[in-house]
């Protein structure tokens, strides 16, 4: 099987499980997506395609996350709603620093909250840098650059 193709699947696997453990609410998964040092930001398209740093959310390493997680799980009060994530399939970008691949996927996440329809919460696109590590592939970073111009309530969940 061609290399490319291949990796891209493995790319694949890994956003369905990083999305699948959002949705099913394993957030003290989440880190475990990462590399120790490992970066998740969450920024506006207008301040990425301008080159501007402001971001809504943006956490350095697993230490950050896990906090932000014991926040979620243990401090923020909120409505309940459940998130349903669809992510589309990969396109790998090249290498990128320290032998990482970098690629992208568009995603689209879903709110539901009980008893109501579901809403389009937040859209945009990740864009990773990726390494292979003997536990399988870890995100080095990941940015979810969203297109939404307003951002529903309050973002409490990762993207």
């Amino acid at each position: 099987m061609n290399e490319r193709l291949l990796l891209r699947l493995e790319i694949d696997e890994l956003n369905a499980g990083y999305a699948a453990a959002l949705d099913e609410r394993r957030f003290d998964d989440w880190p475990g997506f990462f590399l120790p040092e490992g970066l998740y930001k969450l920024q506006a398209r207008e301040n990425f395609d301008r080159g501007l740093p402001l971001a809504l959310i943006a956490l350095e390493g697993q230490g950050m996350m896990k906090d932000r997680v014991y926040g979620i799980t243990q401090t923020i009060y909120h409505g309940p709603y459940y998130t349903r994530h669809v992510v589309g399939p990969a396109q790998v970008l090249g290498e990128g620093s320290e032998g990482r691949v970098r690629a992208q996927a568009h995603y689209a996440v879903f709110r539901t909250r009980p008893g109501d329809a579901s809403e389009v919460y937040n859209v945009g696109r990740y864009i990773d840098e990726i390494e292979c590590t003997p536990a399988g592939l870890k995100l080095a970073s990941r940015l979810c650059v969203y297109d939404s111009e307003m951002v529903l309530n309050s973002l409490i969940y990762p993207i």
